[in-house]
């Protein structure tokens, strides 16, 4: 990919998943797989490792989730809830 389109694969990238963050943490509505979207983000955080002069403190690379719906309460789990690294299968844990 040239530079140019390594730059509009990055802002694509992000727009398609602002609008999944969107649809996910404030409508409640996903429209993606959480493996469609984990391929997502894992494809924007190659470009931008491989060109980090793309990376942008907007990028949803740089920032976790978004302000939850209101409605709901804070949980506090007896065991920690620890990352599986995307894991999605249990021949992959």
């Amino acid at each position: 990919m040239d530079d140019e389109a390594t730059r509009r694969r990055v802002d694509e990238l992000r727009g398609i998943i602002d609008r999944l963050n969107y649809e996910y943490y404030i409508l409640d509505q996903p429209s993606a797989t959480d493996a469609e979207y984990d391929a997502l983000m894992r494809e924007l955080r190659e470009i931008e490792t491989a060109h980090p002069e793309l990376v942008t403190p907007e990028s949803p690379t740089q920032r976790v989730g978004t302000a939850p719906q209101e409605g709901f309460g804070e949980i506090v789990h007896p065991v920690p809830m620890l990352s599986l690294s995307n894991v999605y299968n249990e021949a992959s844990l």
